[in-house]
């Protein structure tokens, strides 16, 4: 009976919350650049102004059922306390209210946009400019979200990404200003300063904030999300070579009997090289399969010293056969993750393994 070979891997939520996330950022990118093109009634031959009118328009209406997608997935996946209420009202959901209602601030602008534009023949001109404008605000605003409650914020990847949409904002306004000569002076400056202001203050935010240690905590997520602040977990964790680090694993797992429900669950004890690299237990719930597998429905991990075994906690976030990887923080939202090969007896309920931390 080989129980992990068959396991499914987690949710596919989580993975489409954070793809539509992206994706939306960079559509959102897109959209403020050819709103600027627009702004200055660019065109080519090739390129007629109405075409890029157009596509001004399209591309906002992409960005927003990518949010739409985004807001459903977040929802519907289930591991933070989100609601429906907490997409369009911001700052009063407890996990991480200011950086979560800065996404809810972003899709309110989006949606008054799109309402005012159908609505554009009944509201007057002026009226649909101002919110026109202030919908441009919409990109800065979900760059913070990103970086404050994103799952990628800190990867070298997204960092690029984030740094080539600012480049290309900045550029494409600065453009802008160049470009309407005659312009009030003092208003072009302004559009040129704020075009370096707002990125770099975004930028050095960042690196201050949720590029640096200890983030997950001081953004607001629910302590049941995060290791338990026992006394004297710092220095626990402190015991534990700093990452990345491999060690060898062994352990035992048992499997409980079908509740109500028909679920099960597996759960697995181990220690990592003979003890002096810390305790992991990890849980997986789910439903039995025919060959003996487990379709994952949820996942618990803890890892630490034999002196606080919980230092840090969390969910298994990649799961292939007897391989998965797991996702943990500590109480100061310091992150591990833990990469777990593993090989089972089922007639001992033993396993043994390797574990590499980054």
């Amino acid at each position: 009976m080989s129980l992990l070979l068959a396991a499914s891997g987690p949710s596919p939520y989580w993975y489409l919350t954070r793809g539509t996330g992206v994706v939306a950022l960079l559509l959102l990118t897109a959209g403020v650049l050819l709103g600027v093109l627009t702004s200055a009634r660019w065109g080519t031959p090739r390129w007629p102004r109405f075409v890029v009118s157009g596509l001004h328009r399209n591309v906002t209406l992409l960005a927003l059922a990518f949010v739409v997608v985004h807001v459903l997935t977040t929802i519907i996946d289930g591991y933070a306390p989100i609601g429906l209420r907490d997409a369009v009202l911001p700052f009063f959901s407890s996990y991480r209210p200011i950086w979560l209602g800065l996404g809810a601030v972003a899709f309110d602008l989006l949606l008054a946009l799109i309402a005012t534009s159908l609505l554009r023949a009944r509201i007057g001109q002026r009226a649909w400019k101002l919110v026109h404008w202030l919908a441009y605000g919409a990109w800065p605003i979900a760059l913070v979200h990103a970086f404050g409650t994103g799952s990628d914020a800190g990867s070298g990847w997204f960092d690029l990404l984030a740094l080539g949409s600012a480049a290309a904002v900045v550029l494409a306004v600065l453009w802008r200003v160049v470009r309407a000569q005659s312009g009030p002076g003092a208003v072009r400056l302004a559009g040129g300063l704020t075009a370096f202001a707002v990125p770099a203050a975004i930028g050095m935010w960042a690196a201050e904030g949720p590029l640096a240690s200890g983030w997950a905590r001081r953004a607001g997520t629910p302590s049941s999300l995060l290791a338990s602040p026992a006394a004297g977990k710092a220095e626990a964790v402190a015991e534990l070579p700093s990452a990345p680090f491999d060690a060898s694993l062994s352990g035992t797992f048992s499997i409980s009997a079908p509740r109500a429900d028909g679920s099960i669950r597996v759960a697995l004890s181990a220690v990592a090289a003979g003890g002096s690299k810390g305790l992991l237990h990890v849980t997986i719930r789910g439903a039995p399969l025919e060959n003996g597998g487990v379709q994952m429905t949820g996942s618990s991990v803890t890892f630490g010293s034999r002196d606080t075994p919980q230092a840090y906690a969390g969910q298994i976030v990649s799961l292939e056969g007897s391989r998965f990887v797991a996702s943990v923080h500590d109480a100061g939202g310091k992150a591990l993750e833990l990469t777990l090969d593993l090989r089972l007896d089922p007639s001992t309920r033993t396993f043994t393994g390797s574990l590499h931390a980054a």
